[in-house]
Formats: structure tokens, C-alpha cells, sequence
């Protein structure tokens, strides 16, 4: 019977070898625990994807308020927000019941959650500075370093996984079904809020594949999986050490302390710093890998 959870837990992952250390030893288990007692409900994914996003905006009020007992009421609804994040895919996985508006919605709810925790800690945060403008300047900074710290990532994330499983690259397949997805609902009346979101989505995957460029070693066709994973297992690893999981628990854990701000100092500095470095380095690798490939 363990074994038999132990497997079923496994398959409600994306893959161990890029998952955050956060997810593994704490939110995924938690969030499969939940799974469990609802898989046999009419919920729904969808459903737990709008309801973290509710959580999330929920926390982004608290911080707003910024009392010392609504940081701590906006931690524990980040904390919720977090573990139903990681339930809607679990779940999504275990039923084999995912769809393309669901991980874009998916997508959308992490987004919101996050502009609403920033935009609720700019608040709180000017409201007792002597300076609320430069306040307002250095969360803005903080939050779009985190964004382009978490697009790195994904980006990296799913080319480790493209080579490595020998898949086609998802960004390339997931714009062809997202695409086919928006012409076949184009055909019928309505449905425009999934429009939007596809049409969103396909804007934003040809921003990132124009800005990460296309030229990877995910393209060499004589690229060995084998040799890849060697290579580039323990630059993997360190991304995910400025993941969006990470920015959470130490954004909850500030919380709880009554600190919330640091978080922007361990994003706009340190986070940062890292981003630069194995950018750097990976551009690095990536170049060494193609000149092996005789490219």
C-alpha cells in the first residue's frame, strides 16, 4: 500500500530533477495529501486554480493593511495559496484530465497572486515611509526581477526536460495546440474569455522563445540526453533555487516575522546576482554543447 502511494505521488510531479526543494519537502506533499481526499469529488482543477487565486489576492490585501496580525493572516493565506497551486496540476496529472485553458489559467492565477502579494506590500510598505514614491520604485523593481527570475527558470526548466525526456520542445508543441485550440473556439460564438487567455499565451510564449533565443542545444538533433543531463544537472538545480517557490516561503517567513520587505532586498540583490551568474554561465555551457554537436 506505501509503495503503491509513494508511485502515485510521484506521477503527480513534474519531475523530480526540476522541481524546487520547497515543492518536494514540503508544499507537494501537503498539496497530495488534499488530492487524495478530494480525487473522487466533482472538484474540479480549474476550481483550485481559481480558488489559490483568490487565496492570493486575499494575502495581497493583508499585506496592504500591514498590521502586524494581517501579515501574518496574509502568510497563512500565501502558505494556502501555495499548497492549492501545487494541487490543481497534481490533480490535473492523476486524473489525466488537463487541458490547454487549464494550465494557462494556471498560469494566470500565479500572476495575479503575485502582482496582488506585491502590489499589497507596496501599499503597506509606503504607507509607513517617510518616502512612499522610492518605496513604491523598489517594489516594482523587486517584482519584475522576480518575474524575469521565474521566466528564466521556466524556460530552462522545460529545455532541461525537452532534451533530457527526448520530447519535442514545449514551448514549439504547446504553441501549436494553444494555437489550434484558439482557431477551433474562433469558429464558435463566445468563449471569449478563453480567447483571451490563449491569445495572451501565444503573445507571450513568442516573446520569451524571441528573447531566450531559439539557437539552443534542445535543436541539435545529435545531442545525447545522457551527456546533457551531465552537463547541465547541477545548473539546473541551482535555478531552482531562485524559483517562485523559494521567493514565497522566504516572503511567508518574513511575513510571520513581521519583515515582508526583506524579501525585496533578497530578490532586487542576491537573487539577482545568481540570475546573472548562471545566465552567464549556462550561455557559457550552451555555446561549448553546440560546438560539440559540430554545429
Amino acid at each position: 500500500m506505501r509503495e503503491g502511494i509513494v508511485q502515485e505521488y510521484k506521477r503527480g510531479l513534474k519531475a523530480v530533477a526540476v522541481e524546487e526543494v520547497f515543492d518536494l519537502v514540503f508544499y507537494r506533499p501537503l498539496a497530495f495529501l488534499l488530492v487524495k481526499l478530494i480525487y473522487r469529488t466533482s472538484i474540479t482543477p480549474n476550481e483550485l486554480t481559481l480558488a489559490s487565486m483568490v487565496l492570493g489576492i486575499c494575502g495581497g490585501v493583508s499585506y496592504a493593511i500591514g498590521t502586524p496580525v494581517s501579515l501574518v493572516a496574509g502568510a497563512l493565506f500565501s502558505l494556502l495559496y501555495n499548497i492549492l497551486d501545487c494541487c490543481d496540476g497534481q490533480l490535473a496529472r492523476l486524473k489525466h484530465s488537463g487541458t490547454p485553458i487549464g494550465r494557462i489559467l494556471d498560469g494566470v492565477a500565479d500572476y495575479v497572486a503575485t502582482v496582488a502579494a506585491y502590489v499589497g506590500l507596496a501599499i503597506g510598505y509606503a504607507n509607513s515611509s517617510a518616502n512612499p514614491a522610492l518605496m513604491w520604485a523598489f517594489t516594482v523593481f523587486a517584482g519584475a526581477s522576480s518575474a524575469v527570475q521565474c521566466g528564466l527558470l521556466d524556460f530552462y526548466r522545460n529545455r532541461f526536460l525537452d532534451v533530457t525526456l527526448g520530447r519535442k520542445s514545449v514551448l514549439g508543441e504547446e504553441q501549436e495546440v494553444f494555437r489550434n485550440e484558439l482557431n477551433s473556439l474562433q469558429q464558435r460564438k463566445g468563449h471569449w474569455f478563453e480567447k483571451l487567455l490563449l491569445w495572451i499565451y501565444l503573445r507571450y510564449s513568442a516573446v520569451q522563445r524571441r528573447v531566450m533565443g531559439e539557437s539552443t542545444p534542445s535543436e541539435a538533433p545529435a545531442l545525447d540526453p545522457v551527456a546533457f543531463r551531465k552537463e547541465n544537472r547541477v545548473l539546473m538545480h541551482c535555478w531552482t533555487y531562485i524559483g517562485p517557490t523559494t521567493q514565497w516561503t522566504i516572503f511567508i517567513v518574513c511575513s510571520l516575522l513581521n519583515r515582508p520587505y526583506i524579501i525585496l532586498w533578497v530578490i532586487a540583490v542576491p537573487f539577482n546576482v545568481m540570475a546573472a551568474v548562471m545566465f552567464l554561465a549556462q550561455k557559457k555551457k550552451d555555446r561549448m554543447m553546440i560546438r560539440s554537436t559540430g554545429r
